[in-house]
């Protein structure tokens, strides 16, 4: 699900776009879209294909709504002074501003949880930032869904369409 309220005011915030424009927003979702998809066109250490977003995450298709954040929305300024962790950019896709629809998160619980990683990125990494989300409790799962995560790393990194910068990304989606 996306939401044009949530995409203005990531753009707005993230981006430092006092207006932005149909072609801002759109370039920010292509991102998402293309992220969703590079398992699909792009080679990878653990590639998430798309068939598995419905077979694995959701057991019960009538009742999960699919989300998506994705993490780091910078501008291209901005990526040449800020070097990101994997483990402080899997922590930003779970804030309420990573999201890309109106919600927060924190007050509801997870039915199945898929991080995609693009770019720079090393499974190590990976399995420690999911480690520390887990030790944290960072999100909860319901009780009667298997809880865990499904990572996917793909070493094409993003291209850099303005206004987004290229640098590792990762994309948050969860029923």
């Amino acid at each position: 699900m996306l939401d044009n309220e949530a995409i203005y005011d990531l753009t707005r915030r993230n981006l430092d776009i006092e207006r932005p424009t149909y072609t801002n927003l759109n370039r920010l979702i292509g991102q998402v879209v293309s992220a969703l998809t590079a398992s699909l066109r792009f080679d990878g250490a653990l590639n998430v294909d798309l068939t598995e977003f419905q077979t694995t995450w959701c057991p019960y298709p009538r009742i999960h709504f699919v989300l998506t954040s994705y993490a780091p929305v910078i501008s291209a300024e901005k990526a040449y002074h800020e070097q990101l962790s994997v483990s402080e950019i899997s922590n930003a896709v779970f804030e309420p501003a990573s999201m890309m629809t109106k919600c927060d998160p924190r007050h509801g619980k997870y039915m199945a949880c898929c991080l995609m990683y693009r770019g720079d990125v090393v499974p190590k990494d990976v399995n420690a930032a999911v480690a520390t989300i887990k030790t944290k409790r960072t999100i909860q799962f319901v009780d009667w869904s298997p809880t865990g995560f499904k990572c996917g790393i793909n070493y094409q990194p993003p291209t850099g369409g303005a206004p987004v910068a290229t640098s590792p990304r990762c994309r948050r989606r969860f029923a």
